[in-house]
């Protein structure tokens, strides 16, 4: 069972991460803390049904996908693709 501390403890060790980024929560039909609140809740309800030894690999390969996923979004919001096209 997940508590309410470990999905707030994990938001807090999110958004700190958030710092350098900053989203524009105004352009979205969700809040800040319910977005924070769901993935949180998601990731430990994910983690926590795998074997401790596992947990670390999953943990790394889901953050190695979402950079890979925003590291291609902004290059697409910023013209960026081109430019790795025309390098090829």
């Amino acid at each position: 069972m997940i508590t309410q501390d470990e999905v707030d403890e994990l938001v807090d060790l999110a958004k700190h991460s958030e710092l350098g980024d900053p989203i524009d929560w105004g352009l979205l039909a969700i809040t800040e803390k319910q977005a924070y609140q769901m993935m949180a809740s998601n990731v430990l309800e994910q983690i926590n049904g795998l074997e401790k030894e596992q947990q670390t690999y999953v943990a790394m390969a889901s953050m190695t996908k979402l950079l890979v996923e925003n590291f291609v979004l902004n290059l697409k919001l910023f013209g960026g693709e081109k430019m790795l096209k025309d390098a090829r």
